[in-house]
């Protein structure tokens, strides 16, 4: 099955979520759709613990929160989650913690959705850790945006359309279905969301992402539809011999395959150690995540503990 890419989402957008997609069968992953598109099945989240509870009463199974800048998160952990459930359990609150987990959706009554985190992975970071995380977040939020202000302009919102403007099928996916469910999103309260993440780290740099929000939607508003675009006038491809060898350079599998063989000596290659040599080399944390999984669906690479990579 396909590791799905552990999405950076602020706690307020998440929050917001009242859409769930799941299949039918065994094993098949379950998706909360964000207000802004985003088609989450794993979170990354970095913020403060500020508190962790027993809410059982025959054994452990703990609710915590942790706050980001504009919310929190609620965690779920329990016996099925045993080094995490561990990890809560040792934290001294209130501490800077970075997740890795699932979605968990909560139906009390037909048209009532709560969500939440089951953790997978639970660490103590420091607070240069979390401000790297709201801004790759703010990031990634701002690209929704970009989508979402995209497919709000095009008379009929789809998938084909949305993927000819760069955007992935996961996203396109998530747009158009977050449209149906939630109608015409408020951008702007987004967009102001992260003004204030911004800065709450970095006094200033509000204004200017706002003001990256605020052109977006002016270009996005003198944009033609994909279609119309793409027929009058192609876009242009680079030369044959330009284009191999900047695919050589940035081959996602091909690098991060060498970065785990440089990393793993004996115990394996942490993934955290994966991931940010990988980004220093170029590559965004979804596309080395992407990457890994391809990697260990074609066998080159196995993970013989959570968190720990290995080639073969």
């Amino acid at each position: 099955m396909k590791r799905e890419p552990a999405w950076r989402v602020f706690a307020a957008e998440y929050n917001d979520s009242s859409l769930e997609l799941k299949g039918s069968g065994e094993k098949v992953p379950l998706f909360v759709v964000t207000p802004l598109g985003g088609k989450v099945n794993r979170l990354f989240v970095t913020g403060v613990l500020t508190d962790v509870e027993n809410v059982s009463e025959g054994g452990e199974y703990l609710r915590a929160h942790v706050s980001d800048p504009t919310g929190v998160f609620t965690v779920y952990s329990g016996q099925y989650q045993p080094e995490a459930t561990a990890m809560l359990q040792r934290i001294e609150v209130p501490a800077f913690v970075a997740i890795v987990g699932k979605v968990r959706t909560y139906t009390p009554e037909e048209g009532t959705v709560y969500v939440s985190v089951r953790p997978e992975i639970i660490c103590e970071v420091t607070a240069e850790a979390r401000d790297r995380w709201i801004i790759e977040t703010c990031q990634q939020t701002k690209h929704r945006i970009a989508a979402m202000i995209d497919a709000m302009k095009m008379p009929q919102p789809n998938v084909f359309d949305l993927k000819k403007l760069g955007y992935s099928r996961e996203l396109a996916e998530g747009i158009v279905a977050a449209l149906k469910q939630y109608g015409a999103v408020d951008v702007q309260k987004y967009a102001t969301l992260i003004h204030e993440s911004l800065q709450y780290i970095v006094p200033g740099s509000g204004e200017r992402f706002e003001e990256a929000v605020t052109q977006e939607n002016v270009e996005a508003k003198e944009r033609k539809p994909a279609v119309k675009k793409q027929q009058k006038k192609p876009a242009k491809q680079p030369p044959k011999k330009q284009a191999e060898e900047a695919a050589e350079e940035l081959d996602p599998e091909k690098l991060v395959f060498e970065v785990i063989k440089q990393l793993e000596g004996e115990q394996g290659a942490a993934w955290d150690s994966i991931v940010e040599q990988c980004t220093k080399k170029g590559l965004n944390e979804i596309a080395v995540e992407e990457a890994i999984t391809a990697l260990m669906d074609k066998g080159f690479i196995y993970e013989p503990v959570l968190g720990t990579i290995k080639t073969t």
